[in-house]
């Protein structure tokens, strides 16, 4: 699981939390419904965020979800419990570009030389998985009548976006194609729901989300990237961090009145959206940079060793793709306190360990529904404060 979006329990409530983990699952069972079950391996966060929009623009039949909503059968990841998991074109165009982007990404680590895809067969191979998966987005995306070649010519404009970065220049030029490929995905769900209005609103929307999305994955990986010597935009382009926190705040303002433009149904879904989009989009800067407080090493200040036993590893493409089919397979993703990611060998928190928000002394510390004071509905969380 990876992606900015990571509520609590507490700051979506029992109702927005159902919500949100139906949207989940079908993501989940949508790629392997239509891709096959390794295909699960690119589930995440923040790509159900495209069904989360395509439901909230739907009309719904009286008395609840109906048709948007399906009965799945019992799953590792749940306990192997049945749930109620949302179904249709949202789930799928989700899954299409989920299998796009991650595909990207796979490609960026080739290029990157990362770990053993320095080697030339580990190479070619991640190659060849990262087409297959571009292939099987663009069929899917295809018979929801997105044409994936825009969110793929995107993405083919990175390496020469950061080529061509240097220091002082443009942060916001690097997070181009990311926008780019995110405002068509985002507007398509007002194509599959009918809402052609809303198309020009969400786009903006996917524009500013998709720059958060960069810019905290960079100061996420700002420390690791100076120790290892990979390339990483902030360094780059010699932004400080106040101007990234300062763009980031501008994002999140401007993702807010987008999505005031935007008509969606009254109800949980337009709750959601709020929940998710205004809200953890928020706490999302606010976690990344409160994490990012830790000045980098000096220049010149002694690199770590290597890893000693029982540190973090980093495996290659395949053999962390085999490991975390297991992981699925096994529910340690969704119910272990704790795993260790495949690839990289850091701790992460259990799904629905991390849903709990264990450590939080208060409720309204944890989803700051006192704090809003913008009238905007994104006060989510079931506490009274």
């Amino acid at each position: 699981m990876f992606g900015i979006i990571r509520p609590c329990r507490h700051s979506l409530g029992e109702g927005l939390r159902a919500a949100w983990l139906a949207h989940l699952c079908g993501l989940c069972l949508a790629l392997r419904g239509d891709h096959g079950q390794f295909a699960r391996i690119v589930t995440n966060y923040d790509g159900l965020v495209v069904s989360v929009l395509t439901e909230a623009q739907t009309p719904r039949p009286a008395g609840g979800p109906g048709g948007l909503r399906r009965t799945a059968g019992p799953c590792p990841l749940r306990g192997m419990r049945t749930a109620s998991v949302a179904r249709g074109e949202g789930a799928r165009l989700a899954a299409a570009v989920s299998l796009v982007l991650a595909s990207a990404k796979v490609r960026d680590h080739v290029a990157d030389g990362d770990g053993a895809l320095a080697r030339r067969p580990l190479a070619a191979a991640a190659r060849r998985v990262a087409a297959g998966w571009e292939r099987a987005g663009a069929r899917t995306g295809a018979e929801l009548g997105l044409d994936t070649a825009v969110l793929t010519e995107a993405v083919e404009r990175q390496p020469l976006v950061e080529a061509a970065a240097v220091p002082g220049g443009s942060l916001l030029s690097v997070t181009e194609p990311t926008e780019t490929a995110t405002a068509a995905a985002f507007a398509h769900t007002a194509v599959l729901a009918s809402r052609p209005g809303n198309a020009a609103p969400l786009a903006e929307a996917g524009r500013f989300f998709g720059r958060l999305a960069h810019l905290l994955d960079a100061v996420e990986d700002l420390i690791s990237d100076e120790e290892s010597g990979s390339w990483n935009p902030i360094a780059a382009t010699g932004t400080p961090l106040p101007e990234v926190r300062r763009l980031c705040d501008d994002a999140v303002h401007g993702l807010r009145l987008a999505l005031r433009e935007a008509e969606f149904e009254d109800g949980e879904g337009a709750a959601l959206v709020r929940a998710l989009l205004v809200h953890e989009v928020r706490h999302a800067v606010e976690r990344t940079f409160a994490s990012a407080r830790v000045s980098p090493p000096r220049p010149g200040a002694p690199r770590p060793g290597p890893p000693g036993p029982g540190s973090s590893r980093r495996r290659g493409l395949m053999a962390g793709c085999a490991v975390w089919s297991t992981l699925f397979c096994t529910g340690q993703v969704c119910c272990s306190a704790e795993y260790e990611d495949p690839w990289t060998g850091e701790r992460r928190e259990g799904l629905c360990r991390g849903m709990d928000c264990e450590g939080c002394s208060d409720c309204c510390e944890c989803c700051r529904c006192c704090n809003c004071g913008e009238g905007d509905g994104c006060c989510s969380c079931d506490c009274n404060c």
